[in-house]
């Protein structure tokens, strides 16, 4: 008796990668220091990796190009944009906060998008620090109408109210604007591999959208996170290149090759062209070692405990550094989980990260709790920043008096004086974002105050701060 077996060969969908080592892996490393010049020569081997996008602009990367580095956002993003022929550009778009830390009207965010789009990005990836829908809209169906592929990203979170069916219901009603995918933006590194499993199916069952995973590798789970999610049916997941990965960073992509060799998922992309490019990173790397530090490198699983990304942290230590209060560090760390709770648990991303942050360390340094209120969390519970996920607590709802929204600034309140300093449209757009840097930067002063990159840093800070009737200004100023 002769017997035929049947061998089916498996078949693996291509995983679409997204690499971040120039826009989020520099942010999280390297303090965003990071120049075009350093970028630009390694581009066009970039494009030939076969990565999905590459993720480029956006988050920190505006604000630090003129603060910090005296470049223009609009010119480094079309520089980018020439360098990649086959790749896309992809961008982190802060919803209504767009790449600032407060809402801009409407007409802003139509023309920040549009501008945007017509500089080179292909993909914008949304977020709203509080899964705030309404916050998406403008922004989302601005990229759509200009023709862009748009992800609207889900913000992940650990607490009693965040579950795996909120995450569920945030997706489907971000699915209803009429995005590309949904991503997972898991900015602490503390989701867990069952729950990645239990979220990415869940929302491709409920959405029928591709879904992505953005993992930073903060508590070590982030690989690990992939694998379950991927085996959920993930189709986007995000890494750098190994000299700006791991850390606060994602998983290298060389890891996850290795994890998944024989799988197909990454058969598209070139290993001997990724590790070129790595060994262009690591030098480097070696030119910006000095913004490093311990609390960004390394993996810390205590932020499973206190829940505060690796960035945040090291911006605790700053602050209790100026006050000569570093001792206190613990107390502060278990203080941001009780302000974030009476705040209704919002996720610890920027601008909620310095807003939760910084009034912890208010209540620590005075000795009273909410003793001095910073005007940012007045104006979060008050609800100029959208819909808290939960409950804000009675002490701070009766302690916060009301008030009228602060004004959005748009285009007709462009001073004159300032628009002679323009010699482009999206010059505008540069001012009404960061007034106060764009002034110096575009009159072509702002070189005059740029350190040499071997010098220590000072960053400012400044917060403004309510005790009783009275409002002051305190400044914290820390050398990176």
């Amino acid at each position: 008796m002769h017997m035929t077996f049947l061998i089916i060969p498996l078949v693996y969908a291509l995983l679409k990668v997204i690499d971040t080592t120039i826009r989020d892996g520099q942010q999280s490393l390297f303090a965003t220091r990071v120049k075009i010049e350093d970028i630009l020569p390694v581009l066009e081997k970039m494009d030939q990796v076969g990565f999905y996008g590459l993720e480029a602009w956006g988050g920190a990367t505006f604000d630090a190009c003129m603060r910090y580095l005296n470049e223009d956002p609009w010119d480094r993003l079309r520089r980018i944009k020439r360098g990649l022929k086959r790749t896309k550009v992809v961008m982190l778009l802060r919803g209504k906060n767009l790449v600032g830390y407060k809402h801009y009207p409407d007409e802003v965010v139509e023309e920040f998008v549009k501008k945007a789009f017509e500089n080179g990005v292909d993909v914008f990836r949304i977020f709203d620090a509080l899964n705030d829908v309404n916050n998406l809209r403008k922004a989302v169906s601005s990229a759509k109408s200009v023709g862009a592929e748009v992800h609207g990203d889900v913000v992940y979170t650990i607490s009693p109210i965040h579950t795996v069916d909120h995450f569920i219901e945030v997706a489907k009603k971000i699915a209803e604007l009429g995005v590309d995918a949904i991503r997972i933006k898991d900015m602490a590194g503390l989701l867990a591999p069952r729950v990645a499993y239990d979220i990415v199916r869940g929302i491709r069952k409920e959405t029928g959208l591709p879904v992505g995973l953005h993992c930073h590798y903060t508590c070590g789970l982030a690989s690990l996170s992939y694998m379950k999610g991927i085996e959920a049916g993930a189709e986007f997941i995000d890494t750098a290149l190994f000299p700006f990965a791991f850390g606060a960073s994602q998983p290298a992509i060389e890891t996850i090759y290795e994890a998944l060799r024989g799988t197909g998922h990454l058969a598209h992309l070139n290993i001997e062209l990724i590790n070129e490019c790595a060994d262009y990173f690591e030098s480097v790397r070696e030119k910006y070692r000095g913004y490093t530090s311990d609390a960004t490198e390394r993996i810390d699983p205590r932020a499973l405990r206190h829940q505060i990304p690796g960035g945040m942290l090291s911006n605790l230590v700053v602050q209790l550094k100026e006050y000569n209060a570093l001792s206190k560090l613990e107390l502060v760390l278990k203080e941001v989980p009780i302000v974030r709770r009476d705040l209704g648990y919002p996720p610890l991303v920027t601008p909620m990260s310095q807003i939760v942050g910084t009034q912890a360390v208010m209540n620590v340094i005075t000795g009273v709790r909410y003793g001095m209120l910073i005007k940012e969390l007045e104006n979060y519970v008050r609800g100029f920043y959208g819909r808290p996920p939960g409950e804000i607590s009675r002490e701070l709802m009766d302690r916060v008096k009301p008030a009228d929204p602060p004004k959005e600034l748009s285009f007709k309140d462009i001073p004159e004086d300032v628009r002679n300093f323009f010699k482009k449209e999206e010059d505008a757009l540069t001012y009404l974002l960061f007034p106060q840097i764009a002034v110096p930067f575009l009159k072509g002063d702002l070189k005059t105050l740029m350190p040499n990159v071997k010098e220590n840093r000072k960053d400012i800070k400044w917060f403004r701060v309510k005790i009783g009737d009275e409002e002051i200004e305190v400044k914290i100023e820390s050398e990176s």
